[in-house]
């Protein structure tokens, strides 16, 4: 497997996740996904890897790289199959078919979760017919926790950090998938304002960082 820095990502990321035909459909009236709040955003350098209770959660040692097979978030229900994505033709994050509602995906040449560095999960928010994997994914909270199996056996465990909303047009690459001294995950899907002309007009980006394995 061809292993590349997550930084080679353009920043037109998943612009495949965000076309938002269930709200063109009207069938979302009422009811469009969560939006993180700013409770949830990056908190500053003091409480940095802070649990809500003000408790510090450190990182766990990285594990060796192993593909992922499955991601669980259990506050918000998910509990779904990972596939491997590539890049489009344009250096954007491929995604998984919009029909498959609840299937995701990791970026397979870059960082793998629970090793050293960045590793990237993608999945859509909606598509045509009803709310898919990471419908809820805005309503996740600091210090959850997201679950990734492995192809070899093990489970890497990770705490999230924040959550957070960023316009489509102010993307922040580096933050995103800029290389990490530790092992990170981030986890991504559609979300900010709508538009009937061209969907989601940005994105919800879970950070979250190893604090266990089994």
């Amino acid at each position: 497997m061809r292993r590349c820095s997550n930084t080679a990502i353009a920043a037109v990321t998943v612009v495949a996740l965000c076309s938002g035909a269930w709200l063109l459909a009207g069938g979302a009236a009422g009811h469009a996904p969560p939006q993180p709040s700013a409770a949830q955003a990056q908190p500053s350098a003091a409480q940095t890897h802070a649990e809500p209770d003000g408790r510090r959660t450190s990182a766990a040692p990285a594990l060796p790289p192993s593909p992922a097979s499955r991601v669980r978030i259990p506050s918000i229900r998910v509990d779904a199959p990972l596939m491997g994505l590539g890049l489009t033709p344009s250096g954007s994050l491929d995604v998984p078919p919009a029909e498959r509602t609840n299937l995701a995906g990791w970026y397979e040449a870059g960082t793998t979760p629970g090793e050293t560095g960045t590793a990237i999960l993608a999945g859509h928010v909606d598509n045509a017919d009803g709310p898919a994997v990471f419908y809820r994914l805005g309503a996740l909270r600091r210090g959850s926790t997201v679950e990734v199996d492995r192809r070899d056996g093990g489970t890497a465990v990770f705490t999230v950090d924040s959550v957070e909303v960023y316009d489509a047009e102010d993307f922040p690459d580096e933050k995103v998938y800029g290389a990490a001294g530790r092992p990170e995950l981030r986890v991504i899907t559609c979300g900010g304002g709508y538009s009937r002309a061209t969907g989601y007009q940005g994105n919800v980006v879970v950070f979250a960082h190893l604090t266990g394995s089994r």
